[in-house]
């Protein structure tokens, strides 16, 4: 027999090797030795009032054992010689592309612009240390996309978009943890996000898809409406017959490309703001009700989600990062861009969010409208050149003090930070537009009011969050076909299709499966 139950336990509970079955068998009304084992589908914690609770939902396995294998099954096959699906990209979007590909019996041939995920490393590093951007390998471009090495998280609310559950055992099939299934917020950690990505490119080279590094698009060859051919940076030519474009919300060159070649592009409403970086012992502090006392050590760095209306705007929290990083995510020299990123155990001593504001493409950009379907686009490239002006002209970044940003003050001095190129104190109050920096003072004023204690000295902003979505919109069809392009399947995050890992992992597959007919 199997019984579905939804479980809470306290701390001191949780803390005992068998709290859940005794719990279990105690809401059961039976014997914990009558309990075969106990399967956990969700858990999260409620930490609203000082008792903190964990909820778990569960199956209660009772005189039959508990299934040790999953009910998803992945069928891939040699494609080798099967008829080939050219993919543009290598991230979320593409790699979960690749891999539907071949379930489907197409063989993928993946071009990714930037380097494998080890490589990569050495070209991140040149950013942090020497303020050197590889336009091809940073950050945001390379194996994995920009989740390999910015965080990991795999939250998402667009579950109608396809089967989440199928994407994350997916994901455990190519070794990440099983905890993943369970958790309410799942996270990887961008320690152990690589070798997963690199479990996935080997996988679709066994079964004889290729993948291709360091081979970047640089035109296309359109006749009757489809693209023929595509034109690669080592001047090569590859004759296609479908192509599924998943290069990310970064890869402004494809966007150029396309507008270049009058192929249809929209501009789309995105949001900008800047990093807030706090002691992560602040946030447990509020969180968890236990200022001036260490977080019980059953207790993951806590995180916030944040939300305010200004002036009909709405302002909010972005990628928050508990235990976790900021690092510099500009995809080109001349320009600062932030983005923040968690190890698993999530245990450096600062948190960090985005906190962004909505900048409406039809009605906030006035002064761009001459550069058409690229005019978010432009203005997103002109905060990041700012930022990198005012931050020292290298990947420096600029920043302030918290309670000076929103009082209309320089800082005379900056907080500790994680930030490894460094900061520099510059007033983002005067030079953000004020469409972004007068609803963050005013949204920061507000987060202030809900979180005791979030408003304060010890935190630094810094600037600029400007890569949250894309500011381009790629159109498709029902067919999931460019309205113009019959052959061409904008996808993921770079077509304006998803919105972090899942969404774009789960597009991904649709493409795939609208391509593979």
């Amino acid at each position: 027999m199997i019984k579905a139950l939804q479980l809470r336990i306290n701390l001191q509970q949780e803390r005992q090797p068998d709290g859940l079955l005794n719990k279990a068998a105690y809401d059961l009304g039976m014997k914990s030795s009558e309990i075969s084992g106990i399967k956990i589908l969700r858990k999260s914690i409620d930490a609203r009032k000082r008792n903190i609770m964990f909820n778990y939902k569960v199956e209660v396995y009772i005189n039959e054992p508990v299934p040790e294998t999953s009910d998803y099954h992945f069928d891939y096959k040699d494609v080798s010689n099967a008829k080939p699906i050219h993919i543009i990209g290598f991230g979320p979007a593409g790699m979960y592309a690749a891999l539907r590909c071949i379930e489907l019996g197409f063989k993928p041939i993946v071009l990714e612009r930037g380097k494998n995920v080890q490589d990569r490393r050495r070209d991140l590093k040149a950013i942090n240390q020497d303020h050197f951007v590889n336009e091809d390998s940073n950050y945001c471009f390379g194996e994995g996309g920009a989740g390999t090495y910015s965080d990991g998280k795999l939250y998402t609310r667009s579950l109608k978009r396809g089967d989440v559950r199928r994407i994350f055992e997916n994901l455990v099939y190519h070794g990440a943890t099983d905890q993943i299934l369970v958790d309410a917020h799942p996270h990887i950690g961008t320690n152990k996000l690589p070798k997963v990505v690199q479990n996935i490119r080997e996988n679709i080279i066994k079964f004889g898809g290729e993948v291709h590094f360091e081979t970047r698009v640089t035109d296309f060859t359109i006749k009757n409406n489809k693209i023929v051919a595509i034109q690669l940076n080592n001047d090569n030519e590859l004759d296609v017959e479908k192509v599924i474009l998943a290069t990310g919300h970064s890869a402004r060159d494809i966007f150029y490309l396309l507008n270049d070649k009058k192929i249809k592009l929209e501009a789309k409403s995105f949001a900008m703001g800047v990093r807030v970086e706090h002691p992560q012992d602040i946030i447990d502090g509020i969180q968890y009700h236990c200022k001036g006392e260490q977080r019980d050590e059953l207790l993951p760095a806590a995180s916030y989600s944040l939300v305010q209306q200004v002036n009909d705007r709405g302002v909010y929290s972005f990628c928050m990062c508990p235990g976790g990083f900021i690092v510099p995510a500009a995809t080109a020299n001349g320009e600062v861009v932030v983005n923040g990123m968690s190890p698993s155990k999530r245990n450096n001593k600062f948190a960090n969010s985005g906190i962004v504001t909505e900048i409406n493409a039809d009605k906030d950009l006035y002064k761009y409208e001459h550069f058409g379907a690229l005019k978010a686009l432009e203005y997103q490239k002109d905060l990041e050149r700012l930022a990198f002006t005012a931050g020292g002209r290298r990947q420096s970044a600029p920043a302030q003090r918290l309670t000076d940003f929103v009082e209309g003050k320089l800082s005379s001095s900056l907080n500790e930070t994680s930030y490894q190129p460094g900061l520099k104190s510059a007033p983002l109050h005067s030079l953000l537009p004020k469409i972004i920096g007068g609803s963050l003072r005013k949204g920061f004023k507000a987060f202030g009011e809900k979180m005791k204690g979030y408003y304060t000295e010890e935190a630094n902003i810094i600037g600029v969050e400007s890569r949250t979505s894309s500011p381009v919109n790629i159109p498709r069809t029902e067919t999931l076909e460019h309205p113009e392009i019959a052959n061409l399947f904008p996808c993921g995050e770079g077509g304006g299709y998803a919105g972090g890992i899942i969404s774009a992992a789960m597009d991904g597959e649709r493409c795939a499966e609208a391509a593979c007919v």
